[in-house]
């Protein structure tokens, strides 16, 4: 028994040594970073969109007949000024469009230099924008593809911040920095998913735990083994002692 335990968890440890040393790597990466600061909360301010009534000079009415396949419509600000932001019912080329409260005129999709002014007034860095990229396809793993397509703005700052603004609706959609991208790899390892890295039931990882669980019941049968074998050498040390000392004193 004793020897084959060590056998098994000899060739167990052999085997899921490095990904316990990941574990340990990761799990400690992911505990001591604040989950806030990881999300990219103080990269941008949360602004309350306050519409202004005065503004709205293209009325629903007007706006229902210009475009009546709406399937949601909200009234929202746009770098101060009042939009309807609009989604179309599908069939309709374009699924999603920003109109101007004040004129009815189409916003979107967005320009370059716009997008740029949305993400320089959500952002609270001091850097520069650094690249500005218009993304139609094949996003990075950091941006989800149902935002697409979007603007990338990078900023020459802490972190290389990156934010990510909709070209279609104005809506920033997304915030990261280098913290975040290594938390996001980070996650990867730690759950065994190496291409999306949502996957937590994925059988790769529940396999490496199971041989995981066999590890260590394996060392506790030898750290068993090892403390019954030692108490039973302080036991036959103990009862030699006894036998020795009235010998002696005879």
């Amino acid at each position: 028994m004793h020897k084959t335990a060590r056998t098994l968890h000899q060739w167990l440890m052999l085997f899921l040594g490095l990904q316990f040393a990941i574990w340990s790597v990761t799990g400690a990466y992911m505990v001591y970073m604040d989950i806030d600061f990881i999300h990219g909360d103080d990269l941008v301010i949360t602004p309350q969109s306050k519409v202004q009534p005065a503004q709205m000079n293209y009325s629903l009415q007007q706006l229902i007949q210009a475009y009546p396949h709406i399937d949601k419509i909200s009234v929202d600000t746009l770098l101060g000024e009042t939009v309807y932001r609009l989604t179309l019912a599908d069939g309709e080329p374009t699924k999603k469009l920003v109109i101007s409260a004040n004129s009815g005129q189409v916003l979107s999709p967005l320009s370059e230099l716009t997008a740029v002014s949305v993400a320089q007034y959500f952002y609270t860095g001091k850097g520069d924008v650094a690249e500005v990229t218009l993304i139609t396809d094949n996003p990075p793993f950091e941006l989800s593809p149902r935002h697409l397509p979007a603007w990338r703005v990078n900023f020459n700052d802490f972190g290389a911040p990156s934010l990510y603004v909709s070209a279609q609706t104005g809506i920033l959609v997304g915030k990261r920095h280098e913290f975040w991208r290594w938390f996001d790899w980070m996650f990867r390892f730690h759950i065994m998913d190496y291409s999306s890295g949502e996957d937590i039931d994925n059988m790769l990882l529940f396999w490496v735990a199971l041989l995981a669980s066999g590890g260590a019941l394996t060392g506790m049968v030898l750290v068993y083994s090892g403390c019954s074998k030692a108490s039973l050498h302080a036991v036959k040390k103990a009862a030699f002692n006894a036998w020795e000392l009235p010998n002696a004193l005879d």
